[in-house]
């Protein structure tokens, strides 16, 4: 295995992992508990074996060149595992070889699984997808949102000054005007109202204008200290009327609602009532300390999603199987077959396949509640069918539930920049037969 890769402490992993999720630690689960999802053969339920063989074919060429020290790969059709593969080392400098129960850090994937446990409180009728969130957390209310006023251009800086000179508002943006050449024509910025109220459909689309990123917290900051000071930012555009992708509405302000509305912490709702059912046995906000050693030490990676959930290769099987079953797994019921439809849905017009903002822009796909969404399998080139929808990691994590083939994938890899994802998705794709 190549030295470019660069391994990371397991405690210091452990240590981050804990930093960001702020909540309370749970109790320790058993180590490891095989996924109770048949297995078949691929042909028996219209896949080629021979093709799913090419998927670690792809592994094996990314790990030689360096881009991958490892990873998990599985598919299940018509309820079925019909390849459930590991690759590589999950401690390279021990050779340690990568295990089936191997914890790999999903950053953004956590939002998906955040997105199901609002969407059952929606189906509890204890909240709305139009709910203001100042119903729940009255810092949103009359919010304000950072809006460009374009300045006639003028020579020099005198005549800019004199203008700024002249005008008291406290909301002229000094900080944001640009000099050039003795001209400023950069657009100024200042408040203005926001015309619509943040509602919860705003941050389950990313179409809030929330700040991308979060603002910093303390150190000693739980969602309930921490997410009010959200509401002190102002908004970067009218709520809904763009998509840029963040993290601080849904890894953090949803988090806060759930224990509002539930009364329950946030960590334990989601052990209860998403993890428990789901047998996701596996999957924590804090890992266990003997846990620590199923951590895959990973290139060190800035990450873009603000979760700390961790998790299995299996474990997301069964949350993507839940939701291709119409939102129920091993007779448990999370969310109507209504409502994972709707989650499926694009719910954003053409604002995904435009943004590039926070994410690339996509041809043929939409966005629907935490989720994106294929909407044109031909445009898109994802190996996907039209309505499969999922969601990923900026450690290398990708995952969906392709309803139009009766399909799941699961990726699990710890190093990001690598397109091993598309080439999993399009392998799946050619490998269906029937």
């Amino acid at each position: 295995m190549t030295n470019k890769l660069f391994r990371v402490n397991a405690t210091a992993v452990l240590l981050a992992i804990s930093l960001v999720s702020m909540v309370p630690e749970l109790s320790a689960e058993p180590m490891h508990t095989p996924t109770k999802m048949p297995k078949a053969k691929a042909e028996s339920v219209g896949m080629s074996t021979e093709v799913l063989g090419r998927i670690d074919e792809i592994m094996r060429e990314q790990m030689d060149a360096g881009r991958i020290q490892g990873g998990a790969t599985i598919v299940a059709r018509r309820g079925k595992v019909v390849h459930f593969s590991t690759h590589g080392e999950m401690n390279v400098e021990k050779s340690r070889a990568m295990e089936t129960d191997a914890l790999y850090i999903m950053a953004s994937s956590a939002k998906p699984v955040i997105g199901v446990a609002t969407l059952m409180l929606v189906d509890e009728g204890l909240i709305s997808l139009s709910d203001p969130i100042s119903k729940f957390i009255p810092e949103f209310a009359n919010q304000k949102v950072v809006v460009s006023v374009k300045s006639p251009k003028m020579d020099g800086k005198k005549e800019w000054n004199k203008e700024k000179k002249g005008n008291k508002s406290k909301e002229w943006d000094k900080s944001k005007r640009k000099v050039s050449k003795g001209k400023v024509d950069e657009p100024l910025q200042q408040l203005v109202p926001s015309e619509i109220p943040l509602t919860i459909h705003h941050l389950l689309t990313h179409t809030s204008g929330l700040p991308r990123r979060a603002i910093l917290r303390n150190k000693g900051d739980s969602l309930a200290t921490y997410v009010p000071k959200l509401a002190t930012a102002p908004l970067a555009f009218q709520p809904g009327t763009r998509f840029v992708y963040g993290n601080v509405g849904i890894h953090s302000v949803l988090p806060r609602i759930i224990e509002i509305v539930s009364e329950t912490p946030f960590n334990e709702f989601m052990q209860k009532r998403i993890f428990d059912p789901l047998e996701m046995n596996n999957t924590h906000f804090h890992v266990p300390r003997e846990k620590v050693s199923k951590l895959v030490l990973m290139e060190a990676y800035k990450s873009k999603g603000g979760g700390g959930l961790v998790s299995t290769v299996e474990d997301f099987l069964h949350f993507e199987q839940m939701l291709l079953n119409g939102g129920e797994l091993f007779g448990h019921r999370l969310l109507r077959p209504e409502t994972v439809k709707m989650m499926g849905t694009n719910q954003v017009g053409d604002l995904f396949a435009t943004s590039g903002k926070g994410v690339k822009a996509q041809k043929g796909m939409g966005f629907g509640y935490a989720v994106s969404v294929t909407l044109d399998p031909i445009a898109a080139d994802n190996g996907r069918g039209i309505g499969a929808f999922g969601w990923g990691g900026a450690a290398g994590t990708l995952h969906w539930t392709d309803p139009e083939n009766d399909l799941v994938g699961v990726l699990m890899l710890q190093q990001s920049g690598s397109n091993v994802g598309r080439k999993f998705a399009k392998i799946i794709g050619k490998a269906i037969i029937d």
